[in-house]
Order: structure tokens, then C-alpha cells, then sequence
């Protein structure tokens, strides 16, 4: 009954604090999001414009609402096992944190009717639907880990939607995308495995299982593509192997492709390398820490790891579109990430 009336009490409270609502929607992870559009936009050959900035922020909401929706499902599962969150503890009422995911929805698919249209809306629409799908329904099923990563995915694919110059298709700039989004799908895939074992700790071959897909999403990011999917200007800097025509990426072998990226005197190829092993870096060390030791605790911090080491990945990716001084950007921003993170857990 005392319980009863301690929710009642804090269901009605009207003034919810400003970092209460930035704990419960994460708000520094969202510095994740924008390389999700840049290197999709990138890999299309897109303007870093306007249009490209609207559909951003367009995501960012649609991930802060993903996180406000967490919480309101897993009210009770909290109360549990992270009673500190500002739903349980009752800084934020329940209802709340839902009032806040579906404003934030709204907002986000607003803003991607502005800046992109219908292209836009009809990537954000199911990125949305994949948001709510996962936090009320899929999350604890088989089918949970493939949502969050198609969420991911979809993110790319709208940085390529983004109406641009010129009369190409919506298809033909989402198939330049597809390899970028894909790699940003697998890793996100890892991230999900290895969420799952937060609190209780993981065998040792899921983290074991995980590092092994995270080195090889490296090597694939950071493998110099023969052309420049941008632009359609054939790449000469990687003598390794002559240079097809089309949209081709050249994945060589392991450790030879980020060599011959590193000795490449183009700032592309430089940046691209670079952005690769600073994503293996941070979160396949996190990894390795978590195979010598897979306790909940270096689990969690695997998954941290893993959210804003998404950053050095999309800069690689970027460069690898052919945008390498918007890639270096990105790869600035990584490191003020993980100093908001120890203030705002990312997970």
C-alpha cells in the first residue's frame, strides 16, 4: 500500500527536471546518430546541405524516442536491475516517458517531411515503426537484435534518400549506401548479442564471437574502395589491384587492406584507415577485456564501448564515400562523446 501511494505520488508531479529527461533518453549517445546520415549520404554522393542536416536531426528524435520508449517498457524490469534510472527511482513519471517517445516521434518524421519529402518520410516511417516495434514487442525475442540492426541500417539508407542534385532514382542511391549500411547493421548486430548479458555477465565465446565480427567489420570499413561511389571517379591510389568498372568495392586481403590504406598519400585513404583502427581501438579493447573477463560490468562497458565507437566507424565510412574532411569531423566529435558518456551512461 506504502508503495502504492510512493507511485501515485510521483505519477503526479508536473515539473520534471531538464537532466532527468536527458538521463532517460540518452542524450549524449545521440551524437552516434549523425554519422548513420553522413555516411549513407557520403556513399550516395549526397550534399552535406540543408536537406541532409533536417533529416539528422530527423533521426536524432526517432533515437531519442527509442530511449524514452525503453524506459516506459521496462518500467518494471528497472525497478529490478537499474533502479536508478529516472523512471523506477520516480523522477520521471511513467506516463511521461511515453508523452515524451511520442512527441518525439512526431517531431522526427516531421522533420523528415520537411528536409527530404516523401523520400525521406518513406525511410523514417519504418525506421519509426522499427523503434516502436522493438521497445514494446521485440526486444526479448529472436527477432530483436535483427530490428535494432535494421533500425540502424535504415538510418544509412536515409542519409542516401536525401533529395540531391540530378535525376538519379531513389534506388540507384540507395544500392551506393548498401555497403556502408550494412557494415553500421552488423556492428549494431554485435551491439544487441552482447546487450543481452549486461546484468548477469555472458559465457566467454558470445564476447569471443562478437570481437571476431567487429575485427572483420574494420577490415571490410577500412579496405579502400577501387571507385569513388560519390562521385564515379575511379580511385588510383590502391595499386594492389587494377580498377573494375561500376560501384566496386575492393575488399582485400585482411591485414594487406588497411596497409596499403595507411601508405596511400590520399587523405581519403589515410582517414579511412585511421577511422577503422580507432574502431577497433575502443570497442574491440572493451571486447578483449570482456573475454578475459565476461562480467556483467565489462560486458556493460562493452556495450558503451560499442555505441559511441560507432563514431570512428562512420568516419570511416565517410571517408570511404569520399568525404574525408567531413570523416575527420566526425572523428573529433568521438572523443567529447566518451566525456559526456561518464557523466550520461549511454546504455
Amino acid at each position: 500500500m506504502k508503495d502504492r501511494k510512493a507511485v501515485a505520488r510521483f505519477e503526479c508531479r508536473s515539473a520534471v527536471r531538464l537532466s532527468d529527461l536527458a538521463l532517460l533518453v540518452r542524450a549524449p549517445a545521440a551524437l552516434s546518430v549523425p554519422g548513420d546520415v553522413i555516411a549513407g549520404a557520403a556513399a550516395a554522393g549526397r550534399p552535406l546541405g540543408a536537406r541532409t542536416f533536417g533529416v539528422i536531426a530527423s533521426s536524432v528524435c526517432l533515437y531519442w524516442a527509442g530511449m524514452a520508449l525503453n524506459d516506459y517498457a521496462d518500467a518494471a524490469v528497472d525497478s529490478v536491475e537499474r533502479p536508478g534510472r529516472p523512471v523506477p527511482s520516480g523522477r520521471v513519471p511513467r506516463r511521461t516517458a511515453l508523452a515524451v517517445a511520442g512527441s518525439l516521434t512526431a517531431a522526427g518524421l516531421g522533420l523528415a517531411a520537411a528536409a527530404g519529402g516523401r523520400r525521406s518520410v518513406g525511410v523514417a516511417l519504418p525506421l519509426a515503426g522499427l523503434v516502436w516495434a522493438y521497445d514494446l514487442k521485440l526486444k526479448s525475442t529472436p527477432a530483436g537484435g535483427f530490428a535494432m540492426a535494421g533500425a540502424r541500417v535504415l538510418d544509412v539508407l536515409a542519409g542516401a534518400a536525401v533529395p540531391g542534385a540530378g535525376a538519379e532514382s531513389v534506388g540507384a542511391a540507395l544500392r551506393r549506401a548498401a555497403v556502408p549500411a550494412g557494415l553500421v547493421g552488423v556492428h549494431t548486430g554485435t551491439l544487441m548479442a552482447l546487450s543481452r548479458h549486461e546484468i548477469g555477465g555472458a559465457p566467454v565465446r558470445v564476447p569471443s564471437a562478437t570481437l571476431a565480427v567487429s575485427a572483420l567489420t574494420a577490415l571490410a570499413a577500412g579496405a579502400v574502395p577501387v571507385e569513388q561511389g560519390a562521385s564515379g571517379g575511379a580511385a588510383k591510389g590502391c595499386r594492389a589491384a587494377a580498377a573494375p568498372s561500376g560501384l566496386v568495392a575492393q575488399f582485400p586481403a585482411p591485414l594487406k587492406g588497411v596497409a596499403v590504406a595507411a601508405r596511400s598519400k590520399k587523405p581519403r585513404n589515410i582517414v579511412t584507415a585511421a577511422g577503422a583502427l580507432a574502431y577497433l581501438g575502443t570497442y574491440g579493447s572493451a571486447q578483449v577485456r570482456a573475454v578475459r573477463e565476461p562480467s556483467g560490468e565489462n560486458v556493460r562497458r562493452a556495450v558503451g564501448a560499442g555505441i559511441l565507437g560507432l563514431m570512428p566507424l562512420q568516419a570511416a565510412l565517410t571517408a570511404r564515400g569520399g568525404a574525408p574532411g567531413v570523416a575527420a569531423a566526425l572523428g573529433v566529435i568521438h572523443p567529447l562523446a566518451r566525456r559526456l558518456a561518464r557523466r550520461i551512461s549511454p546504455t
